[in-house]
């Protein structure tokens, strides 16, 4: 019996690594400029993923935990199957040239506590499924080319204490469901198309901000 449950343990643990490794080579094979090769000549399967560039995993599982490709000089899109690293809890692909809509199935990543996106050539609108990050305790989305309004649903993000969404192209007025984050400190909204005044019900919540750029 033990010998049956050791067994049916390491299948599933390596099985679960292989996903992680298939999930980055999904990422690696989405990038279609990496001009400093870090990625091209990093992200092998002769070596552990464990020890590749903006990669860490945890001690205990060896899963992905983190990834972290900031200034690269990467150019590239998001694949769907990024939301298979289900042990992810920061994701940052600041300051490079990612662009295209972001897949619905980053919504897996229940985990997920920061997400950086910032300075990058995203588009289209932000997403309503965002409050899916229910530990999500910092979101940044700042200079892209994001459109439409800011999502009421980024109210439900209720460990959210930092959310950057300054220079963009959003319009429209904060919505009053920002006043629902009792524990966000920092809101970068400037250099957007934002109208109207800051609702009166969201007045509590601006009180306990260390940092508010609006407009």
């Amino acid at each position: 019996m033990f010998l049956l449950l050791f067994a049916t343990f390491s299948a599933t643990f390596s099985a679960n690594i292989t996903t992680d490794q298939s999930t980055l080579l999904a990422l690696k094979s989405h990038i279609t400029h990496d001009p400093h090769n870090l990625l091209a000549t990093n992200w092998s399967t002769s070596t552990s993923l464990c020890d590749w560039i903006g990669v860490t995993c945890g001690s205990r599982h060896h899963r992905v935990t983190a990834l972290n490709l900031s200034s690269m000089d990467l150019t590239g899109t998001i694949p769907s199957q990024l939301g298979n690293l289900s042990f992810l809890a920061s994701l940052s692909i600041c300051h490079n040239s990612f662009h295209g809509s972001l897949p619905i199935e980053l919504t897996n990543l229940h985990r997920l506590k920061y997400l950086n996106f910032g300075n990058n050539s995203f588009s289209g609108e932000i997403p309503s499924w965002f409050d899916s990050f229910a530990k999500l305790q910092g979101l940044f989305l700042y200079m892209n080319n994001f459109t439409g309004v800011i999502p009421s649903t980024l109210g439900n993000l209720s460990k959210l204490g930092k959310l950057s969404l300054f220079n963009n192209s959003l319009q429209g007025q904060i919505p009053m469901t920002l006043g629902n984050l009792s524990n966000l400190e920092w809101l970068y909204l400037e250099d957007n198309s934002l109208s109207g005044p800051i609702l009166f019900s969201t007045i509590t919540l601006f009180s306990l901000l260390k940092s508010l750029f609006y407009n």
